[in-house]
């Protein structure tokens, strides 16, 4: 992972090439974790740890070499089988120009229909903190409220195409869009919604306005988990996490209160080394009152896609053997017990078949990641599809920290309207491509001077 990180800050992959991104975030999660897991004792919470956990770190490592073995020899599949695309998508201007700004009002008028049904902003707040059920059955409308973002972002990135820009006016964009995502969606609690909406918003300037130089990736990385670290007390305390901003005592004290400190930001949520290396424990020290899913977790997170009407006794999710790995069986009851926390690809794929798939999980990954970036690359410069893009690759990070539900969830969610809108506004033409194409290797970025008309 670490030679994919260096490749990638020494310039020679493309700044949204998923394989240096997850390079980077790889090196972290596999290496620096672990370490600094031990030298700050920093564990999991209210579970029966085993007698020491550098003992299960170390076993959980070595399950993870065989893992990025196959995830290497997977993303390897599709090297030097890069074939340009048989179609360009280019937007229809005059079909954008009402499709789009159409969108993005039923979309404002879902979220003020939500703010009503929960009281005003005050009340949706409120709701967010002290009533867990308050958003149950809403996802299809979020799917529709929470899209006016990312689809005004899509509008002006495409109405400056042929304009010179700055990046005063690029950051200034961001910081408004920034704060608009506060209202559609931002103030539910989710920290990783406004990471997404940036990072896509950055890779289509990147892709269709002019490549982002990384020194401005590293301020904004920087702004980033500045957000996450504070909007973290938010997630707790709601209204009253801004005294977290008063002082440094108070800012300590409501970390020491909510859990919310630095330490959990680097190993909670961008590591998953302690959880991974428990549920090994558990599986191989004492498997006797735990079940394997049997790709049952799999099957559950597909089944969120379907309406309740349509079928009402859906798969359980990981929310099962999450619990039951970490309390024992009976631990799980559906909607009054269960634990809420985030296994990543190697743990839920140990919760479904054991350790030993492990190796396949990340095989399969490194597979998918592979034909994901050969088919990104292979696209003509200007191509709409760009637009859509940076969504794939922030989905790519993802997946190596992320449960499936969460990611069927998420991919469905804020993927679903962009997605249809830029099929329906897009013209698609076909172009001839010998049959016989030479090989390529993938460019440093795709290249802008086909405009999109």
């Amino acid at each position: 992972m670490g030679a994919d990180a260096i490749e990638w800050f020494r310039g020679r992959l493309d700044l949204y090439d998923p394989v240096g991104l997850i390079g980077i975030l790889g090196f972290h999660f596999f290496f620096v974790a672990p370490l600094l897991h031990v030298k700050w004792d920093f564990w999991m919470r209210e579970v029966s740890p085993p007698p020491d956990w550098r003992d299960w770190l170390g076993y959980m490592g070595l399950l993870n070499v065989v893992g990025l073995i196959c995830y290497r020899l997977g993303r390897r599949f599709f090297d030097g089988r890069s074939t340009p695309h048989a179609t360009f998508w280019e937007i229809d201007k005059t079909r954008f120009r009402i499709v789009m700004p159409l969108c993005i009002a039923v979309s404002a008028a879902m979220q003020i229909w939500v703010y009503r049904q929960m009281g005003g902003i005050a009340g949706y707040m409120d709701a967010r903190l002290n009533n867990p059920t308050a958003f149950i059955g809403l996802g299809w409308v979020f799917m529709i409220s929470e899209s006016a973002p990312i689809l005004a972002a899509f509008f002006i990135i495409v109405k400056l195409r042929r304009r010179k820009i700055n990046w005063p006016l690029v950051g200034g964009a961001l910081l408004a869009l920034f704060m608009l995502q506060m209202l559609f969606g931002g103030l539910r609690g989710s920290r990783s919604e406004t990471v997404q909406l940036l990072f896509w918003v950055v890779g289509c300037v990147h892709f269709l306005l002019r490549p982002v130089p990384r020194k401005l990736v590293y301020v904004g990385c920087a702004f980033l988990m500045a957000f996450m670290y504070f909007y973290g007390f938010y997630k707790d305390m709601g209204a009253k996490a801004t005294e977290a901003l008063s002082s440094s005592d108070e800012r300590e004290q409501m970390a020491t209160q909510t859990g919310r400190t630095t330490e959990a930001l680097a190993l909670g949520d961008f590591g998953r080394a302690d959880v991974q290396a428990f549920i090994l424990y558990r599986l191989m020290e004492d498997p006797r009152d735990f079940t394997y899913a049997k790709g049952r977790t799999y099957a559950g997170a597909l089944a969120l896609l379907i309406p309740q009407a349509i079928l009402s006794n859906k798969p359980e999710t990981k929310l099962k053997e999450g619990t039951e790995i970490e309390t024992g069986t009976g631990g799980y009851v559906p909607g009054e017990l269960w634990s809420s926390r985030v296994y990543g690809l190697a743990g839920e794929a140990m919760l479904n078949f054991g350790p030993v798939a492990v190796p396949f999980a990340y095989g399969i990954f490194g597979f998918l990641l592979g034909w994901f970036k050969n088919r990104a690359y292979a696209l003509l410069p200007g191509d709409a599809r760009f637009l859509l893009v940076p969504f794939g690759v922030y989905f790519c990070l993802s997946v190596m920290s992320g449960d499936s539900d969460n990611l069927i969830f998420g991919l469905a969610k804020n993927g679903f309207l962009p997605i249809l809108v830029i099929c329906i506004c897009s013209l698609k033409s076909k172009l001839f491509v010998h049959k016989f194409v030479p090989t390529y290797s993938y460019p440093v970025r795709p290249q802008t001077d086909i405009p999109i008309s």
